[in-house]
């Protein structure tokens, strides 16, 4: 980083979210919207400004115009804040009961009922996957079912180039291995490094990383069951409605969703999901969005 962005104010106690001055808070907003297509209109300040400010001070300043500055000119720095705005705490098979939940009813649930349909395929998708551990855990789920005879579409989605790129390498400390069983970690993980894990090859393919926002970006991909846990709570509840109605839309009926501990439906989405299995924050779609506007017109 140029010297000319170093800060050497010495009067100031560390940067923190509340000394960004509203115009610099505005600057930051449009770059990465203008530039990543990242919208923070809808995202809780406080979360978002705590966030900013810990990139403010990583940067070695402690100032907010200069920030923006720095911003502007750096496309690294750019990066690395988007890393920071989405990062969540990851792990396999974080909440071990929901894990057990998918393993023994919900998955074969789908299975069962795309057999009856005469289909052979199964859609998964992980929204802000971060270091990969949640799509990676729901492919070693999937891959000891041995359903051969399926498809498999398992999709781990972020908004963050530099998070889906490490998160394709599958490569881990072991303390995002806590949860994992002995037998799983023996099979499927090779241990590269002192404190370094790389997932089995075949397991690893069967997952697909694409740069994604459920906020900008209106294509979401079919799926017969969403997991965006501990993703919602950053957002308003405006745009948590509108999320969870392009959730149901492009779930469909009976197709499941899956949230973080914290997290609950408010609003329009209890018309679209019901709880099916409280405790675990997993939720069955119950109808999609133009079924409940014809409903209305009726």
């Amino acid at each position: 980083m140029s010297d000319s962005f170093k800060d050497d104010s010495a009067s100031k106690g560390p940067f923190v979210g509340t000394d960004f001055q509203d115009e610099d808070f505005r600057e930051v907003v449009s770059i990465l919207r203008e530039r990543s297509g990242f919208d923070l209109d809808s995202y809780k300040d406080r979360c978002i400004k705590r966030r900013i400010a810990s990139r403010v001070r990583a940067s070695g300043l402690n100032d907010s115009g200069r920030y923006v500055d720095l911003l502007r000119s750096d496309n690294s720095e750019l990066e690395a804040l988007l890393a920071v705005l989405t990062i969540h705490v990851s792990q396999f098979f974080r909440n071990p009961s929901t894990y057990r939940v998918l393993e023994e009813k919900v998955l074969p649930e789908l299975v069962a009922a795309a057999r009856g349909l005469g289909e052979r395929r199964l859609r998964l998708w992980s929204v802000g996957c971060a270091g990969g551990e949640e799509p990676y855990s729901l492919a070693l789920l999937l891959h000891d079912m041995k359903l051969d005879d399926f498809e498999i579409s398992i999709i781990g989605s972020d908004v963050s180039e530099p998070i889906l790129e490490k998160a394709q390498q599958a490569e881990y400390k072991a303390a995002h291995l806590f949860e994992v069983p002995a037998p799983v970690r023996q099979r499927y993980f090779e241990q590269i490094g002192e404190d370094r894990y790389r997932l089995d090859p075949e397991v690893r393919g069967m997952v697909r990383f694409q740069r994604h926002n459920v906020l900008a970006d209106a294509d979401y991909p079919e799926a017969d069951l969403i997991l965006c846990r501990n993703v919602m709570i950053y957002f308003s509840r405006e745009e948590q409605n509108k999320i969870l109605s392009r959730f149901a839309s492009t779930l469909g009926r009976d197709r499941f969703l899956v949230l973080g501990r914290a997290e609950t439906l408010m609003g329009t989405a209890r018309e679209y999901f019901r709880s099916e299995y409280p405790v675990e924050r997993i939720y069955r779609c119950q109808k999609r969005p133009a079924e409940t506007a014809a409903a209305e017109c009726r």
